[in-house]
């Protein structure tokens, strides 16, 4: 992790499983980022207390409420990150909420399919266009050549269940609803990354694992802080040949 070295970065999804392990590390590292914003939908809750304890021991926290599906809160978190950077700009976006709907294919339904979207595809890209003048601006101001996770970066929590090559674990569920939600947000990334290329902005879709999460399952081959430690040792590596590529925890390439 020597090599991400990110001034600031914001998580989304933060109070639990990935979200709140991310900031656990990223504040945990030997240089760690001067300013982490770690958003979820309600940052008072009782599943948020783990991520106000981390708070309370580390002062470059700073919980915010961010609810992915809804416009006036992603406004508002916007407004308040850009009062929190004092004019700097925002290096590394970290789209990581996501909800899934247990299902068969013949049993999905409408009501499913758009809430699922709403938080996993709508909601990434309403968060990076609300973030990305911030993020254009950490890029101009950075004086690195090329592409980075420390200069400006967007990164797309995705899941290999939503590759349309090898359809992941299809066996075990078909959670319709996610796998599409999964394979509309690859698209997304890929277009971020032609849309933000002559600003020097990476975007990358990444598959985390199968890992023991509230949406893994006990199942799951992958222990939440294995998965964490790869994922920010991949991404620390990530350039401008990686932009617009979809890769695991590893690094590894994942069809589309």
């Amino acid at each position: 992790m020597a090599a991400l070295n990110p001034h600031s970065v914001l998580v989304t999804g933060s109070n639990r499983g990935l979200g709140l392990e991310m900031v656990r590390q990223l504040v945990g590292g030997k240089n760690p980022p001067k300013k982490i914003f770690a958003t979820c939908r309600d940052p008072e809750g009782a599943r948020a207390q783990d991520l106000r304890n981390l708070a309370r021991e580390h002062k470059q926290i700073e919980i915010i409420k961010l609810v992915v599906s809804d416009p006036t809160s992603i406004k508002a978190a916007a407004a308040r990150v850009t009062e929190q950077l004092g004019g700097s700009g925002l290096n590394l976006l970290i789209n990581n909420a996501a909800i899934a709907k247990v299902s068969t294919l013949a049993a999905e339904t409408r009501e499913n399919m758009m809430e699922v979207y709403e938080t996993n595809v709508v909601g990434p890209m309403m968060v990076s266009q609300a973030f990305t003048p911030l993020i254009k601006k950490a890029a101009q101001e950075s004086p690195q050549k090329g592409m980075s996770c420390s200069k400006a970066a967007i990164i797309n929590l995705s899941s290999e269940g939503g590759s349309i090559t090898n359809v992941l674990l299809f066996e075990s569920g078909q959670v319709v609803n996610y796998r599409c939600s999964k394979a509309a947000l690859n698209m997304l990334t890929k277009c971020q990354s032609l849309a933000y290329a002559e600003d020097k902005i990476l975007c990358v879709a990444m598959h985390p694992g199968w890992v023991q999460t509230d949406m893994g399952g006990a199942m799951a081959k992958l222990k939440v802080d294995q998965s964490v430690q790869d994922i920010l040792n991949t991404i620390s590596k990530l350039s401008e040949k990686d932009t617009g590529t979809f890769v695991n925890w590893e690094g590894k390439p994942v069809p589309w």
